[in-house]
C-alpha cells in the first residue's frame, strides 16, 4: 500500500519514468542506453536506485559503467551484453530454474548473453548453450538432457536463422527465436534469419526482434513465471 501512495512517474527534463512498471508488469522500467547521454543514464539510474528499483541498462560501453560505477560502487558491467546492472538491497531473490539460452555461433553470444542477463535481472537461474548451431547437429544432440529440462528455450541465431525451428521440433516447451545481424551480404543484416524463423514449420515458434536479446529475455522470464 505504501509503494502504492508513491507517485507512479518521477518527472524529469528529458524522461518520465515509470516507477510502477515494476508493479504491472514484474519487472522495473530497463534504460535503453543508445541515444541518451551518459549524464542522462546517470541521472535515470540514480532515481530508479533511489526508489528501490532493479536497475538495466542495455547497449553501453565501458564509459558509461565506469560513470555509473564511481556513484554506484555496486554496479556491474557485462562486457559480452553490454549491460550495466545495479541491484536493489535486501534479501536477494531465490532464482528460478527453467530458462535456456543457445547461440547458434559464436558471433551471436552477445545477443545471447543480453537475453541470459536479462532473464538473470529478472529472478531467473539460466543454463548457456552456446556453439550448437546447425553446421554441426551432434553438438546440439550433445544437450538434449538440457533441452528437455527446460521450460522456456531461447534460440539465438543469424546466417539463415534454422536453429530454433530444429529446437522447437526437438523439445515441447515454448521456444523463443532470436535472429541476429550475423551473416553475410544476402542475410540483409538479419532479414534472411527472421524471415526464416517467422516461416517455421515447427508450431508454436516464438519469434522476436533481430537483436533484440533483451525482449526475448523478458518474454522468457514472464514464461518462466516472475519470482515473488
Amino acid at each position: 500500500m505504501e509503494r502504492l501512495r508513491q507517485a507512479p512517474m518521477k518527472e524529469m527534463e528529458f524522461a518520465a519514468l515509470d516507477l510502477h512498471r515494476a508493479l504491472r508488469r514484474g519487472f522495473p522500467e530497463v534504460v535503453f542506453g543508445p541515444g541518451k547521454t551518459t549524464g542522462q543514464i546517470l541521472e535515470i539510474v540514480g532515481n530508479l536506485h533511489r526508489s528501490g528499483q532493479v536497475v538495466l541498462v542495455t547497449r553501453v560501453g565501458q564509459e558509461v559503467f565506469d560513470a555509473v560505477a564511481s556513484r554506484h560502487p555496486r554496479a556491474v558491467y557485462h562486457q559480452v551484453a553490454r549491460m550495466v546492472t545495479l541491484r536493489r538491497r535486501g534479501k536477494p531473490v531465490k532464482p528460478r530454474p527453467g530458462i535456456v539460452v543457445l547461440s547458434a555461433g559464436t558471433s551471436d553470444i552477445p545477443v545471447a548473453e543480453e537475453a541470459a542477463v536479462t532473464a538473470e535481472m529478472m529472478g531467473n537461474l539460466v543454463q548457456r548453450t552456446y556453439d550448437v548451431g546447425v553446421a554441426g547437429l551432434h553438438r546440439l544432440l550433445s544437450h538434449r538432457k538440457v533441452l528437455m529440462g527446460a521450460r522456456v528455450i531461447v534460440v539465438v541465431a543469424g546466417m539463415e536463422g534454422a536453429l530454433p525451428s530444429v529446437v522447437s521440433g526437438l523439445t515441447g516447451c515454448p521456444v523463443i527465436g532470436v535472429p541476429t545481424s550475423v551473416g553475410y551480404g544476402a542475410g540483409s543484416g538479419g532479414h534472411a534469419a527472421l524471415l526464416a524463423m517467422l516461416n517455421s514449420c515447427s508450431s508454436g515458434l516464438t519469434v522476436v526482434n533481430i537483436d533484440n536479446g533483451f525482449g526475448a529475455g523478458c518474454a522468457a522470464s514472464l514464461i518462466n513465471g516472475l519470482p515473488t
